[in-house]
């Protein structure tokens, strides 16, 4: 069975509409890539990624709906509401997506930021993927600047333009592939939750390994940090590169 893959992005709003459509580059990953948008994405169904997108951005009418759960290539987007927990229905969706072999992308800040500031903790539902996931995947990183020039959230007061915005410059940071060693990260965070007290908010066991709620947690934070990591490196990279 092919490994399945993530792909992470920092999160822009545009970069829904984006993402699906897969930006191929057949270039090795032994360092860190910085790309101009230059190109078109492709509109091969089998060559778009799977995304997790927002119910509320991309779900919001008929329409939307259509395009970004029903078109041929478009509509390869899970629909996640905001808030909802990393255990809520569309989740088990992307997690069969991942045990298929697919290519599924995330934007594991969970909102939208169009500020030059550092990468926000990240949410704990990417990390649950990644452990609860057949075979653990390959995570590959990426950072993005310049989406916020093409459709500003901010353009009319406090409003976005109605299109993209042309003729301006977008550049893709890819990092090097993330490996985790998840049989010993889950044996670590089952022995560090041992002494540790929290609020449980009825998470389900996860079995045959006996994570409980609180071990989950643990397991899920340590693999969180090392993505944020990852993907705050490349954004000082990006930043250092464009000087």
């Amino acid at each position: 069975m092919p490994k399945p893959s993530f792909v992470l992005s920092a999160l822009d709003r545009l970069a829904y509409h984006f993402s699906p459509l897969a930006i191929t580059c057949l270039r090795g990953l032994d360092d860190p890539l910085l790309w101009g948008f230059k190109g078109f994405p492709s509109l091969d169904a089998k060559l778009a990624r799977w995304v997790l997108a927002a119910e509320d951005i991309c779900f919001k009418n008929f329409l939307l709906t259509y395009f970004f759960r029903l078109v041929n290539c478009a509509g390869k987007c899970i629909p996640i509401t905001r808030g909802a927990g990393i255990y809520q229905e569309h989740m088990n969706e992307a997690l069969e997506c991942l045990n298929n072999g697919a290519w599924l992308h995330t934007f594991p800040e969970g909102k939208v930021s169009q500020e030059d500031a550092p990468i926000r903790r990240l949410k704990w539902g990417t990390a649950s993927l990644i452990v609860r996931a057949h075979v653990t995947p390959i995570v590959l990183p990426i950072v993005h600047c310049g989406l916020e020039e093409v459709m500003p959230e901010k353009f009319f007061p406090d409003r976005r333009p109605p299109f993209p915005l042309c003729n301006k410059n977008i550049k893709i940071i890819i990092g090097e592939p993330l490996e985790f060693d998840i049989p010993r990260m889950r044996q670590t965070a089952i022995s560090i939750s041992r002494d540790l007290s929290c609020t449980y908010r009825g998470w389900p066991i996860i079995s045959p390994y006996g994570l409980d709620e609180a071990a989950q947690r643990c397991l899920y934070s340590a693999i969180s940090e090392q993505i944020q990591t990852a993907m705050e490196g490349l954004r000082n990279a990006g930043k250092s590169f464009l000087k």
